[in-house]
């Protein structure tokens, strides 16, 4: 009873703070703007990219599920596409309603585990899938940083503060995550001092069983790692899957833009734009970056939009890209809730 009522009371804060950051966002979004003007915009513009957009957000999440397949299968565990696709929609549900989308793996890695998946292979799995997530934002701000491309960095001025404390934070966590894939070692040390401290605290028998279920599950995952770290080819595949499927995301804004008519900012301009942005909050304790992304694209786009057009183009590519998301998520996440722990019960 304590525990569900631990659970309960997380899930609580969570939601008050979600609300909260919602609240700001909104304000500072709609604050000393002519509503009526924004809704001039939005009627007018071109519904049908936003149609598309929302195609561009289903595949991006789609993307991740065909990362867990290819990595299960190496790592010895068959997974259908349905079942990947459920669980990344329940990553990208809990990524967007908690902070720093601190709460997506672990709520992947309990719905794979429901559904027969070991922790240790869904562990190694998210942890590659995160480890390119971050790789592929850090590749855009090298793109940045030594190509300068025209139609871009003249426009970044403002933001470039927060674009190098996006580089920095994500540098020392994509650092220590290689780490933990290529010397599984040392993970294994990290999680086997953590539970024997527990044990050790607490001297009770559940602890001790803990402990050896953890080493267990350790020994297999520093195999299966060492296995996978193997597989050059797939590491490369993984990326490629990877970038392709986080600049379809990226591309959306470009759309927004574009369906309310304005065509001065190229589609590889818009698109780069948008994935510096993502590298600026991506480490920010926010949910689904809230707020500051608003704040970051209304410093960047204003001076080429004007402030007319900035504040649609901000409700509708965020609508897309993060709502849209978080929508759909939310449905899919009920689906494999439905799915995976009722199965589990008629079994």
């Amino acid at each position: 009873m304590a525990s569900t009522g631990k659970k309960i009371k997380k899930v609580l804060l969570n939601g008050i703070f979600l609300v909260f950051c919602l609240g700001i966002t909104l304000f500072y979004v709609f604050h000393n703007e002519d509503i009526d003007v924004i809704k001039g915009y939005i009627k007018d513009a071109y519904w049908g990219l936003w149609v598309i957009g929302s195609f561009c957000v289903v595949l991006f999440i789609l993307g991740e599920a065909l990362i867990f397949k290819y990595l299960l299968k190496v790592l010895g565990y068959k997974e259908s596409m349905w079942n990947c696709s459920l669980y990344s929609f329940v990553g990208f549900f809990f990524c967007c309603v908690t902070p720093s989308a601190t709460g997506g793996q672990p709520m992947q890695a309990w719905f794979m585990k429901r559904n027969g998946v070991p922790v240790q292979l869904s562990t190694l799995a998210m942890l590659i899938v995160t480890i390119n997530y971050k790789t592929v934002l850090l590749l855009y701000g090298f793109a940045l940083f030594v190509f300068r491309p025209a139609g871009v960095y003249e426009y970044l001025g403002p933001a470039m503060p927060w674009i190098y404390l996006g580089m920095v934070l994500n540098l020392i966590i994509v650092w220590f995550m290689i780490t933990l894939a290529v010397k599984p070692k040392i993970a294994e040390s990290i999680v086997l001092w953590l539970v024997g401290l527990l044990s050790r605290t607490f001297k009770k028998r559940k602890f001790y069983l803990i402990e050896a279920k953890v080493k267990h599950a350790m020994e297999d995952y520093v195999l299966k790692s060492k296995n996978l770290m193997k597989h050059k080819m797939l590491m490369l595949k993984v990326l490629g899957i990877t970038f392709v499927q986080r600049t379809i995301l990226f591309f959306t804004t470009y759309l927004v833009i574009v369906s309310f008519g304005f065509t001065s900012v190229g589609p590889g301009p818009a698109t780069m734009l948008q994935g510096l942005i993502a590298l600026a909050v991506d480490m920010l304790p926010l949910p689904g970056g809230m707020g500051a992304s608003e704040h970051i694209f209304t410093l960047i786009f204003k001076p080429i939009m004007g402030q007319n057009l900035t504040t649609p183009a901000i409700i509708v590519s965020r609508g897309l890209a993060y709502y849209t998301q978080l929508i759909i998520s939310a449905v899919m996440t009920v689906v494999a809730y439905i799915l995976i722990f009722g199965r589990r019960k008629r079994r």
